[in-house]
């Protein structure tokens, strides 16, 4: 599994700026908003989620959309979902409960957790957009990337984004 510094030469050797602040652990994101000052950019809430065939799904948001997990498991026709247990998610992403991320695909390797991004993150709208903020694999610091930037490094990583309109 990949540490924060692997991840950031990761970006490099594909050519992707990036600015990473650190902080205090934060869990939630009220946590987040309360430690992160004037930190510019679109601020993202990610769930790893499973149904009952075993099937797991990355659900990346912005921070604020009200996810209802049966009208997204049949939006995703995965059927009813639950969150991915806290083994699971260090086996197949190589995190931490409270660091779930973007760019935990990058552990992924066998491309087993399917993603799905609001479509929300690649729009300007009217808080101006900019980068998405995501946990570089850990909760005590903030990576900003370009939206266009993450879309390549999923590219790399082999995972085909589906989007998604919230609230679905």
């Amino acid at each position: 599994m990949h540490s924060p510094q692997q991840l950031f030469a990761k970006l490099e050797a594909l050519g992707i700026a990036h600015r990473t602040v650190e902080h205090p652990p934060v869990f939630t994101v009220e946590e987040a908003k309360a430690l992160r000052g004037n930190l510019a950019g679109h601020h993202i809430k990610n769930l790893f989620l499973r149904n009952k065939k075993e099937e797991m799904w990355l659900v990346v948001a912005l921070e604020d959309r009200a996810v209802d997990l049966k009208r997204l498991g049949e939006a995703l026709g995965a059927g009813r979902l639950s969150f991915g247990s806290p083994e699971r998610l260090r086996r197949v992403l190589g995190v931490e409960p409270g660091s779930v991320t973007p760019f935990a695909l990058v552990n992924d390797e066998a491309r087993a957790v399917r993603l799905a991004l609001d479509r929300g993150l690649a729009d300007d709208g009217p808080t101006g957009g900019g980068p998405i903020n995501a946990h570089p694999l850990v909760n005590t610091m903030t990576t900003a990337i370009a939206s266009a930037d993450l879309l390549r490094l999923f590219e790399a990583t082999g995972h085909v984004p589906l989007w998604l309109d919230f609230p679905v």
